[in-house]
């Protein structure tokens, strides 16, 4: 049939319900840019500016500094993104190592499957809507793998209890039915559960009170599309969705009532973009469903099938997920009795109103003069939000602990959606004007004078809704921990200092595993913290406490006796892993089929300790799980030595499996923003025990925080150096374009002389083992030409560290080697006097040296700009069987440049191509 052009999307949707078209035929349609568009034969130009004319790919796997289409002013501005361009480093070794997280990101189950929150000051100072790099994350396994092309493909089928069973591409959606954009916040079920698992530990891991987010989701009204197939009436009554993702118990599934599905007033999507772009891999892509007003965990994401059927969903997650059970069923009985999952009385399905302080943040300090003439303010702030669209219509501050009340001042974003009708080709209609619905967030403040805090011990906020409901003052404490709303509450510690009175706020607990917050430090002193008490005299907080107290579960079999040696323990095949709790060892291959969060979270841990992330995560069934795999215990051999020692069998420092303390003795400014750091080792004469080539992992505790972070760095420190290792830190400090800063940096920036970081490696799958001969991958190879990239001031360590190993070494006399140096300024080249030199001594017959600027000065002799297939075309060695690329920097610069460009020259990237 001809192509043919309509004025809306609405007209191809009535001629397929008049049945004149097919949904295939109709997707043949063009869509519409204008009541009165022209048709032409072969338009030279897209005639839509929606999502599916660009590459429909997230932005951080398509170009990481896009963002969604501008909003009017009088609306709710997008928030700046952020898109990380990297793998963080805890998910390089997991099944997701292609998916790009932002590492400030607080991870809750260890390294997979990925479960994270961000700082709640950090998502808070972010605004209304979240970026996506912020937005908290609930996954139960691996993220579906999908390209650009499976994208396109990707289909969503329809069927069960209906006239007309469909299946249809996202564009055919986007097509076939109105666009259209709402608000709306997720909040996770399990959101502020960490208060409940320091009461006690319950079947749930550890969220804070961020895991809640809002954003502009993009996609067409579920209701629409369910009049298009038409549910069969007096038979249909579930609306049941499937994902993608592969989880040991099936895909992830969960359903909705379908009065609730088929009324558009609920805000049902089937949804594929977040905040004007292409969703992110965690988040869904290509397409999800978004249910407004409800737990997280109804929205599935990957979305794959839409059934209708005569019953709800029987998808395993369905029904041994998001429950709310009994206060006095604990969680083994849980566990082990399965009709409390089947009861559909204990079901989660709507939220319930609940708020929380951001402001003052945690470990916060206010001075207040004693001698000051005048009282200053200080405004409290924090967020509320309601369930099944009910509006937040009352936040209440208390400073007395709950004998006076005094209400805050709210600010509703949501609102401003509601005063305009915006239209874009992207957004499709983005119009609250006839919604009374309330699926978003609010602010609120309360501002409060400074002598007000000097007689508060704590600061308590309550919410309610427009059903009257409010936040209860009691914890209602359940075994999976999920819809915890009991009132916030900040504690205010004073201490005097001369004519000062320094207040400290303390948070109820710190999310996942760190430790901290007035919560546990109440419990280790014997209080009751469920009827908290505060203040100077708090003996008669020492209430009888009225949880039932946990058994201890056995971790070990009595009768196994068996002795495993370290060495025993590393030389494992991992593919049937052992690993270690609390000094006992454990053979994990026979539960990979069965672990909840699949077999790699297992086998990532494979010969190492996984006390911390075990703990952390399981309850007291998990634990009597793990003793039936129980196969030992770990025992010191004469080769093991002690952690503290710092030594090794042959005296090099480094150990793959060991943290160790070195000590900070020298900071050295390099330029406006990097420092060297040098940190000693144990011993004067101790080698490092570092290949060439190779990284190692620092870890610090950040002195504001408290977090315990890492990262791979490769030193700068001469090859053959002994008693210490140097490194060069390009530091992200917080500002106003960044304002968290970067983690790692900024740690190192709060470090003095003699404080310590601890190491552990070598890390890398490169070796330079010297006179053109290089092992890759566990390959030996012979080179004799070498390329080498550096991109950034922090792409320079890696490949100053081969290129020093090649020009020094004495016996080398024929490997020749490339080197381009790209940087934005001049003033960000590093070790450019080192690079100079070099070149004077060996250029031009052995090394070619060239410089790249972003901004070049006046008189600038190298390039300015990018790299580019020209440059690599004639600044580095042409393909051949003894030459190899080496490249370090962003990740942008080598996906969408470097690799392009070789491949175009003729080198085959997958054989001689290094990534740093």
């Amino acid at each position: 049939m001809a192509i043919e052009y309509l004025d809306s999307p609405t007209s191809v949707l009535s001629l397929v319900t008049e049945g004149l078209y097919s949904p295939y035929e109709a997707s043949l349609f063009t869509p519409f840019t204008s009541p009165n568009a022209s048709p032409k034969s072969e338009p030279s130009t897209p005639v839509s500016e929606g999502l599916f004319f660009y590459p429909f790919l997230p932005a951080s796997l398509d170009v990481p500094t896009r963002n969604g289409p501008r909003l009017p002013k009088a609306l709710p501005q997008l928030p700046d993104n952020a898109t990380p361009v990297e793998v963080a480093e805890a998910d390089r070794e997991t099944p997701d190592n292609w998916v790009k997280r932002n590492p400030d990101l607080i991870r809750l189950t260890g390294k997979h499957p990925f479960n994270c929150e961000a700082k709640l000051s950090s998502l808070f100072e972010a605004g209304f809507l979240t970026p996506a790099h912020l937005h908290y994350v609930r996954n139960h396994g691996a993220v579906p793998h999908v390209n650009e092309d499976i994208a396109r493909e990707w289909t969503v089928r329809i069927h069960g209890l209906v006239q007309r069973e469909v299946t249809f591409t996202v564009q055919q959606l986007s097509q076939l039915f109105p666009i259209v954009t709402l608000p709306v916040t997720f909040v996770c079920a399990g959101n502020r559960r960490k208060e409940q698992n320091v009461v006690r530990k319950t079947l749930g891991f550890s969220w804070g009170a961020a895991g809640v987010s809002t954003a502009l989701w993009t996609g067409v009204y579920l209701a629409d599309v369910l009049e298009y197939v038409r549910p069969k009436r007096g038979q249909a009554k579930h609306v049941i969705f499937e994902g993608a993702d592969n989880l040991p118990n099936g895909p992830y599934g969960t359903s909705q009532r379908l009065s609730w599905a088929a009324n558009k007033e609920r805000g049902m999507l089937i949804a594929w973009a977040m905040n004007g772009l292409p969703l992110e891999p965690d988040h869904g892509f290509p397409v999800r469903v978004v249910v407004p007003g409800q737990i997280g965990g109804r929205s599935v994401k990957w979305l794959k099938r839409i059934e209708i059927s005569d019953r709800e969903s029987q998808h395993h997650l369905h029904f041994w997920d998001n429950k709310l059970l009994p206060t006095q069923v604990m969680p083994d009985q849980a566990r082990s009795e399965k009709h409390w999952w089947y009861d559909p009385r204990y079901i989660i399905t709507e939220l319930n109103v609940n708020s929380a302080i951001a402001k003052p943040d945690h470990r916060e300090t206010l001075i207040i003069s004693k001698r000051s003439e005048s009282d200053g303010f200080y405004t409290i702030r924090g967020y509320a939000y309601g369930g099944g669209g009910r509006r937040v219509t009352r936040v209440e501050v208390s400073l007395d602990e709950g004998v006076t009340w005094n209400l805050a001042t709210i600010e509703y974003p949501e609102d401003r959606f509601r005063e305009i009708c915006h239209t874009d080709p992207v957004y499709g209609t983005l119009d609250l004007t006839q919604r009374d619905t309330s699926f978003c967030w609010c602010f609120w403040s309360f501002e409060v004078k400074h002598s007000a805090l000097l007689n508060c011990n704590v600061i308590m906020v309550n919410a309610s809704d427009e059903a009257s409901a409010m936040q209860p003052r009691d914890m209602y404490w359940h075994a999976l921990g999920m819809m915890n709303n009991w009132w916030f509450r900040v504690a205010v510690n004073k201490t005097e200092d001369n004519d000062q009175v320094v207040l400290l706020f303390e948070h109820p607990t710190l999310v996942g595993t760190a430790s901290g917050g007035w919560m546990e430090r109440m419990k280790t002193s014997g209080h009751d913290i469920t009827r908290p008490i505060f203040g100077k005299d708090v003996s008669e907080g020492k209430l009888p406490d009225t949880m039932p107290k946990a058994e201890e579960v056995p971790l070990t079999k009595p009768d196994v006796t068996r002795k495993i040696t370290l060495e025993e323990l590393k030389k494992h095949d991992r593919a049937q892993p052992w690993f270690v709790v609390n000094g006992e060892v454990y053979d994990g291959t026979p539960f990979l089929n069965e672990h909840p969060g699949g077999g790699d979270s297992i086998i990532l841990v494979a010969g190492e300790d996984a006390s911390e992330d075990f703990f952390a995560i399981h309850s007291a069934e998990g634990k009597t799980k793990l003793a039936q795999f129980h196969i030992g215990t770990l025992v010191k051999s004469g080769a093991d030595v002690p952690e503290s020692s710092g030594q090794t069998t042959d005296g090099i420092f480094l150990d793959r499996t060991k943290w160790k303390d070195v000590r900070l003795s020298r900071i050295v400014q390099i330029n406006h923003d990097t420092y060297q750091y040098r940190f000693d080792l144990p011993r004067g004469d101790q080698p490092l025990g570092l290949p060439v080539g190779q990284h190692v992992f620092v870890r610090l505790r950040r002195k504001n925080t408290g977090e315990l972070v890492q990262r791979a760095y490769t030193p700068v420190s001469q090859q053959g150096a002994v008693g210490f290792i140097e490194l060069l830190i390009k530091l992200y400090l917080p500002s106003k374009d960044f304002p968290i800063g970067g983690k790692m940096t900024t740690g190192f920036h709060q470090l003095a002389l003699d404080d310590t970081v601890q190491l552990k490696g070598p890390l890398g799958s490169f070796i330079w083992n010297g006179q053109g001969a290089a092992s890759w991958k566990g390959f030996d190879r012979k080179v004799k030409e070498v390329g080498m990239i550096c991109g950034g001031s922090a792409g320079i360590t890696p490949i100053l560290q081969v290129l020093r190993s090649i020009f020094l070494d004495a016996l080398d006399t024929e490997t020749k080697v490339w080197l381009i140096s790209t940087n934005k300024t001049e003033q960000d080249i590093l070790c450019r006097d080192e690079l100079d030199a070099l070149y004077v001594e060996h250029g031009p017959h052995r090394l070619k040296l060239h410089y790249i600027l972003g901004r070049a000065p006046p008189g600038w002799t190298g390039s300015t700009g990018r790299i580019d297939n020209n440059i690599l075309r004639t600044e580095m060695p042409r393909p051949s069987e003894e030459g190899i690329i080496l490249v370090c920097g962003p990740e942008p610069m080598i996906n969408y440049a470097v690799k392009p460009g070789l491949q175009a020259a003729g080198w085959d990237t997958e054989k001689y191509l290094v990534v740093f």
